[in-house]
């Protein structure tokens, strides 16, 4: 490490979502900036291997699933629909490499230097960069911003090898259709991983320590998607335990046992993704040796503007305190880089959405009906079905609702959850209710286009005072 080390005003830690992000803006804003990361392309977990080939699949899988089970009805008759998984894997491929170039396109655009390699943190300011190839260079920065995202938590007991025990990583790999396919795990991850599967054919089982899927959102989203997935073939083990597994021959053989204690049971399956979480991704940092405070879940505490105790750096995205969303770390890369710019940006966590891509989709944000409850929140409720909502009728779409929590003495929105058809774009206009503090009032008064799956989020606002019209 020859000569003086290059200086930027922002140096990131991490490519994805909320790295790129940052690094971007602080190069609108006239910065020197520079951005991290040890993968050969950009994008981080979220474009190479999460949010992007998940979604892929999971609309491949959804059009499968339809030209066998679901044209018929429209007056389509196909005699035979055949899976080519290796044309499937290949668009999913496809659409990976598009996205994490364009990420390269907007680095060369801003003019945002992208170094390939493994980050440490020396000194406060200082970085080694260690290339693939062995080599490296130090360089220094007036801010350093981790964004390094998160892992996959293992499970005790059982050894991930990325072909028959698998995080969502080898789950997006699979080289042929499991026979039977088990699941630990009833979050988003685990959910839209397993109804891929099983659309394409597997016997799907899903098995979650708590009593109930989806256990961080509204309470009454988890058993209203379980009954859908149900009838679809995908099986639930509730309340239940994986003790252990083993591997025998060609299966692994998962140890089972009710959450509160009781007799066990053996479930074979060809193969099991554990999907139990993921914690902070902060390994190679250095940050113990530079004194950075950490809870006992690894994060990383930070406080005012992002800023960690250890003098110009901060932290965002999977790696600090929240929900690990690609679009919670994207909101906080703006908000650190333009508030180091000297500007007032502010994000209102309320006002973050949080969407589960299954069939039907789950969407919520804001308050759950029982975080208003802990809190002693007096509020009323409006809810919706989409069998009555003209265009999910036409579409043959109609499982689902939406649901509007309201604050009791203002009317103002406080929540709304959905699940039903696109609820994930239909999130979006609570969000912008949230962020402006509109009323429920103000939903109903607003002209919703007809025939439009929105409109159920019209009429929920109009239930919350009892005058909702095509219920």
């Amino acid at each position: 490490m020859a000569g003086m080390p290059e200086r930027y005003d922002v140096v990131v830690i991490g490519a994805g979502p909320g790295g790129y992000v940052a690094a971007i803006r602080a190069a609108q804003l006239g910065m020197k900036a520079a951005c991290i990361d040890s993968r050969e392309t950009a994008g981080g977990t979220c474009l190479n291997i999460g949010c992007i080939p998940s979604k892929a699949l999971l609309q491949s899988s959804e059009k499968y699933a339809e030209a066998r089970n679901g044209l018929a009805e429209h007056g389509i008759k196909i005699s035979k629909a055949d899976l080519d998984l290796v044309a499937m894997m290949a668009r999913k491929d496809k659409v990976v490499t598009t996205l994490t170039r364009g990420v390269e396109f907007l680095f060369r655009k801003n003019k945002v230097d992208w170094l390939k390699g493994t980050a440490r943190i020396t000194a406060p300011g200082r970085i080694a960069v260690t290339a693939s190839d062995g080599g490296g260079q130090e360089i220094e920065a007036g801010a350093i911003i981790v964004a390094t995202g998160s892992e996959s938590i293992p499970l005790p007991g059982l050894t991930i090898d990325e072909q028959r025990i698998v995080s969502s990583t080898g789950a997006l790999a699979f080289d042929r259709v499991p026979e039977r396919l088990a699941v630990i795990g009833g979050g988003y991850i685990g959910l839209e991983l397993g109804s891929v599967w099983s659309r394409l054919g597997a016997k799907v089982t899903i098995i979650e320590f708590l009593d109930r899927i989806l256990p961080n959102m509204d309470r009454e989203l988890g058993p209203a998607l379980q009954r859908v997935l149900t009838r679809s073939g995908v099986a639930f083990k509730l309340a239940t335990k994986v003790v252990n597994g083993e591997l025998r021959n060609e299966a692994v053989n998962l140890e089972l046992e009710p959450a509160k204690g009781g007799e066990r049971e053996i479930l074979a399956a060809d193969a099991v993704l554990v999907a139990i979480g993921r914690r902070p991704f902060t390994g190679g940092l250095g940050l113990d040796e530079i004194g950075v405070a950490r809870d006992p879940a690894g994060r990383i505490t930070v406080g005012e503007n992002f800023a960690t105790n250890v003098a110009g750096l901060y932290a965002i995205g999977d790696v600090i305190n929240g929900p690990m969303l690609a679009h919670k770390a994207e909101e906080e890369g703006i908000a650190v880089i333009e508030r180091l710019a000297g500007q007032k940006t502010e994000i209102d966590y309320d006002a973050i959405p949080s969407v589960v891509y299954t069939w039907p989709e789950v969407a919520a944000v804001g308050k759950t009906e029982e975080e208003l409850k802990a809190a002693g929140i007096a509020y009323r409720i409006g809810k919706f079905p989409f069998t009555a909502n003209a265009r999910a009728r036409t579409n043959a779409e109609t499982d689902g609702f939406v649901k509007v929590l309201v604050d009791a003495a203002s009317d103002r929105v406080l929540g709304v959850h959905i699940i039903g058809p696109d609820a994930g774009t239909m999130i979006a206009e609570a969000a912008l209710a949230i962020e402006f503090g509109a009323s429920a009032e103000d939903i109903a008064r607003t002209s919703h286009a007809h025939p439009t799956l929105s409109e159920a989020l019209k009429e929920a606002a109009l239930a919350v005072d009892g005058r909702a019209i095509h219920i």
